[in-house]
């Protein structure tokens, strides 16, 4: 099935709706929902308003509650919108009483992000393994989905399956689920082979939450020129280029970014692609040292290395993004935060090095400390390299 974008110049108004719960902050579910409006922006709509809702727990039929659905729905109504995306998949029941409350297209934050990969999907692998994760999330909530295209088709959230009939059958699609599984073990064992095939070289792989610059140190690294831009998922497939320090020579890989509440069909439907992260020797995890919840996000992505059984790999913080950083010490941390517009000096000698190390601080835009970053990054692959070869390990002297 072809997957199909959405007309950038047509953008759909949405807004977006959040529950505050107990063991959260207000300031924190905001955050949130900027990144959720991120999400929406890179999908290609309109983010207007927000609605943000304090519960003990989701409305089991709706969310939220009645009377912040009735003042959604009046919003709708006043402002010509044709789009609500909620900040948490919402249950096949909870999507279907919402649509008929609303009377406008529902997301969840899952069918969101598996709509932008639909978008970013370039090769065949990468859109078969979106296909295949959207089916899974699909299959479920077909019920309502299919009357739902009927009033409305195309846009955000119906990229590939969805657009025939016949695919209402739960048996076709649980059909070509099996299909999509087989097809994805026969690239998965081609991918492994070619993993095996590699010379011997160290394997080092960039990891981090998405949009940190995880393209942009590849380019500067391998003189490649890989897709980089300010958009969430920029990159998908995984992106396998030789680079060479000083004259020692390893394999470096640009891997998808990870994200809060990843979804997990994705997570599964992406195992390959993963997989160049499990057999990583080095983990360079890349952080985005400018955005406000930095610390959550690092958080994000060893979570996501638990997940996928990757923790326990060598891991190096560098934190990007330093000629963009901006921070002011909130009162509430145990720990003093940077103060704002720190140089690269003291952000060095900063307690966020001391409790990170080892780590390094770099602007890959700004090429700031990319030439200690390379010396950084030799030495701990030349370190992995004498272990594992140590027969010609002699050979390799920095110049």
């Amino acid at each position: 099935m072809k997957l199909t974008t959405l007309n950038s110049s047509n953008n759909e108004i949405a807004i977006l709706v959040g529950i505050i719960r107990n063991n959260q902050s207000e300031s924190e579910v905001y955050t949130f929902l900027e990144e959720l409006a991120f999400l929406t922006e890179t999908a290609g709509a309109n983010p207007i308003k927000k609605f943000i809702q304090r519960v003990d727990h989701a409305h089991a039929r709706t969310f939220v509650g009645t009377g912040k659905l009735n003042e959604i729905r009046e919003f709708i109504v006043n402002n010509d919108v044709s789009l609500v995306i909620f900040d948490d998949e919402l249950s096949p029941t909870q999507l279907r009483n919402i649509e008929q409350e609303l009377k406008c297209k529902i997301l969840d934050r899952t069918n969101l992000i598996l709509d932008i990969f639909a978008q970013r999907a370039q090769t065949a692998y990468a859109k078969t393994q979106v296909e295949l994760a959207q089916y899974e999330y699909f299959l479920p909530r077909l019920a309502g989905l299919w009357t739902h295209l009927e009033r409305q088709r195309g846009g955000i959230g119906m990229r590939g399956p969805g657009e025939t009939e016949i695919e209402t059958d739960r048996r076709v699609i649980r059909d070509k689920i099996s299909k999509l599984k087989e097809d994805l073990k026969k690239i998965d064992r081609q991918m492994a082979t070619q993993r095996k095939n590699r010379i011997q070289l160290v394997r080092v792989a960039l990891i981090g939450y998405t949009n940190v610059g995880k393209s942009t140190i590849m380019n500067m690294l391998s003189k490649s020129n890989v897709f980089a831009e300010n958009k969430l998922f920029a990159t998908l497939d995984t992106t396998v280029r030789k680079v060479v320090i000083g004259n020692l020579p390893f394999l470096l890989s640009d891997t998808v970014g990870f994200i809060r509440k990843l979804p997990h069909n994705l997570v599964e439907s992406f195992k390959s692609t993963l997989d160049e992260v499990r057999e990583a020797d080095i983990l360079l995890h890349i952080v985005d040292i400018s955005h406000s919840n930095f610390e959550d996000q690092i958080n994000v992505v060893n979570s996501t290395l638990k997940e996928i059984n990757a923790i326990d790999i060598k891991s190096i913080l560098v934190f990007n993004k330093i000629d963009a950083y901006s921070y002011s010490t909130d009162d509430f941390y145990e720990e003093p935060k940077p103060s704002k517009n720190m140089n690269l000096e003291e952000l060095q000698n900063s307690w966020l090095a001391k409790v990170n190390s080892p780590c390094i601080f770099i602007s890959a835009t700004n090429k700031t400390n990319i030439e200690e970053f390379k010396s950084f990054l030799y030495e701990k692959v030349k370190e992995i390299h004498s272990k594992k070869y140590p027969y010609n390990s002699f050979l390799y002297e920095i110049t």
